[in-house]
């Protein structure tokens, strides 16, 4: 393995100098990824650009099916619900070994949602936890023996056996956690077809075989992540060879790769939405007109397609139409209309003050941000908005962002991708969600009534009256305009023509199981 794991580097060492000459390992994957990852922790990350990696090394009781967002069993081998629907059952599967040599066992489960839920355990410094908002119905886990763990809930929760097969949901080595403490993130270990290997800040995390994955071992031997922000270069190391998988391509540049029989084109829609952060609680924002004299001076019809040159739909509210259950047809999009934009600043009595405008470099589904960012600013002062943009990495942008706009931003970039319609807007609309309730509401949007269709619809378990709550609370988000609503993306990869059986999942994961590289 040692040996192995050196030949892998000096393979990427010589992709980084020479990537005019640029060979990939045999059988090993080489992913092109859009950021440095923050974590390996599961349940310490919020970023796709993480999900991706972390997917092929964890499991959770629960996984999404091939190409859909269906749950079906994972580390759970089958579950029983109770008639409440506030207790969930399930059986574990027998003989699965964490990373470390530790088994999987009743007990690691409920290390795992306590480290997360309960301040009062002893390895709950090891987060913060940003996404233990998926399970906040949870009141209890008990192991009711080696291999039965059950899950004890506040009320009924539709979306909970959907959030197990979500990164947070994925089960970490309590073993390891107790061995590295705050540092497990950085020394990840789960029970995945891959196992990690090596994390090399800047320049690349590795992670070999899991030869005993209770699934099947996987025909790659290793998987090199290379996290490159600048999309040009990325493009550079995908045409010179030194990437197997890039992902989230540049519109404009598809058309190097299309047509192209060195290269395969995936493109695949998905539950998406690309939108703009409103600052409702201070400054110009905090007058629904002023919000919603945004959302019609920007033209996004433009934007999709010039900027993203149709790879986006214009975006009529917080839902995706990916969800279409739930989502509201008759929801139409802000239209452009720079006039009426200037009329309702007017009438608010908008004073020109200039706005703070938070764009990233780049980051999960971000669309081409900074290009994006510009034209927006450019859209807003042509009706009298005075805009400054301030510029960020990405991991450096979520610490500004998360936190919350307030005494420092008017307005900031956001893209989520999504397992259920009930997760944005609850993590990201609701009074409960402000940042220092532990959400990411970090324009402070308040709505009682919004507030209270999102948590009826929460412990609905009936899909068509879940679907009814959803398009109430789009209509009224839609005119209460927290967000200028921007855009649904469909998302893309490119791959070498060598790589075998690699799909785009709904979820936007890179799920790597099955993928082969003969040479």
């Amino acid at each position: 393995m040692l040996r192995f794991l050196a030949a892998v580097a000096a393979a990427v060492t010589l992709m980084v100098a020479a990537p005019a000459l640029a060979q990939t390992p045999p059988n090993v994957l080489v992913v092109g990824q859009i950021a440095e990852p923050k974590s390996l922790d599961p349940a310490a990350v919020t970023a796709v650009n993480d999900f991706r990696i972390l997917m092929n090394v964890y499991d959770g009781l629960t996984r999404y099916k091939d190409g859909t967002l269906e749950v079906e069993p994972a580390l759970a081998e089958n579950w029983t619900i109770s008639d409440d629907s506030k207790t969930y059952t399930f059986k574990l599967r027998t003989g699965v070994k964490f990373h470390d040599g530790s088994d999987l066992n009743a007990e690691a489960v409920k290390f795992h949602f306590d480290r997360m839920l309960k301040k009062d355990h002893p390895y709950h410094e090891t987060g913060p936890f940003p996404l233990s908002f998926f399970f906040s119905a949870v009141t209890d886990v008990k192991a009711v023996d080696d291999y039965t763990v059950q899950f004890t809930l506040n009320a009924p929760y539709a979306p909970f056996l959907s959030n197990l097969a979500y990164p947070t949901g994925l089960i970490v080595s309590p073993e390891s956690v107790k061995k590295y403490g705050k540092e497990f993130g950085r020394h990840p270990s789960g029970t995945g077809a891959f196992k990690f290997a090596e994390w090399e800040p800047n320049a690349k995390v590795v992670i070999t075989r899991n030869d005993d994955y209770w699934d099947g071992a996987p025909p790659l031997e290793a998987v090199v992540y290379r996290p490159i922000t600048d999309a040009n270069t990325r493009i550079a190391e995908m045409l010179s060879g030194g990437l197997d998988i890039m992902v989230e391509v540049p519109p404009d540049s598809l058309g190097q790769f299309k047509g192209n029989d060195a290269y395969q084109v995936l493109e695949q829609a998905g539950p998406h939405v690309w939108f703009l952060i409103l600052n409702a609680k201070e400054g110009p924002f905090a007058d629904k007109l002023v919000r919603q004299a945004a959302n019609y001076a920007i033209n996004k019809k433009a934007l999709a397609e010039n900027i993203l040159q149709g790879t986006a739909e214009v975006a009529a509210g917080p839902t995706p139409p990916a969800f279409a259950w739930a989502y509201d047809e008759s929801l139409q999009p802000y239209p452009y209309d720079p006039e009426k934009a200037k009329a309702l600043l007017e009438k608010a009595g908008y004073d020109g003050a200039e706005l703070t405008f938070y764009v990233t470099e780049g980051g999960s589904g971000m669309l081409d941000p900074v290009a994006m960012g510009t034209a927006i600013q450019a859209d807003l002062q042509a009706v009298g908005m005075k805009v400054r943009i301030e510029t960020y990495e990405w991991n450096t942008f979520l610490g500004k962002v998360n936190p919350g706009l307030e005494g420092k931003a008017d307005m900031a970039e956001m893209a989520w991708m999504t397992n259920d319609p009930d997760t944005l807007p609850y993590l990201a609309l609701r009074t409960e969600a402000f940042p220092d309730k532990g959400g990411f509401n970090s324009g402070y949007y308040s709505n009682p009534q919004v507030d209270e269709l999102l948590n009826k619809a929460r412990e609905v378990t009936d899909q068509a009256e879940r679907a009814k709550l959803y398009k109430q609370m789009q209509q009224i988000v839609h005119d209460d305009a927290p967000w200028v609503f921007v855009a649904n993306w469909k998302q893309n990869a490119v791959t070498k023509a060598g790589v075998e059986d690699f799909k785009l999942q709904p979820s936007f994961f890179l799920m790597l199981q099955k993928v082969a590289k003969p040479q």
